[in-house]
């Protein structure tokens, strides 16, 4: 098996799910789950929910159900590496589809840097170290 391109493996960070009602949802994830509210970002309608350690984002959802509107936005997955810069290099040398920069964005652990791949679906994973 192939040695991971710089990082470790650290859990989950975030997971962002396009709903038909935030409200609703939001209620939900309180009510039944025991989430609490973390953060609101108005300019893109994204409220951040926290389960534990890690947290449930919704946005609103566009369109249909799943696959075009309504389900899994993206995954973020908790890392550990001393340069997301090089991890996306190494990434981009094996052949996997990275969507843009590293850049800033908030997660769990706070706001850092973080960095989306594809899967081999076309599933939008967040590498995002803590």
């Amino acid at each position: 098996m192939s040695e991971r391109p710089g990082f470790q493996p650290a859990g989950l960070d975030h997971v962002v799910l396009r709903v038909a009602d935030q409200a609703a949802s939001r209620k939900f994830y309180e009510d039944v789950l025991g989430c609490t509210l973390e953060f609101v970002n108005e300019p893109i309608k994204l409220v951040q929910m926290r389960f534990g350690e890690a947290l449930i984002d919704l946005l609103p959802a566009e369109g249909p159900p799943p696959p075009h509107g309504r389900g899994v936005d993206h995954i973020a997955l908790s890392v550990r590496c001393a340069d997301l810069g090089k991890v996306a290099d190494a990434l981009r040398a094996r052949g996997v589809t990275v969507d843009g920069d590293v850049r800033d964005r908030r997660g769990a652990f706070g706001v850092g840097p973080s960095l989306y791949i594809r899967d081999l679906d076309g599933y939008m994973l967040e590498l995002k170290p803590r």
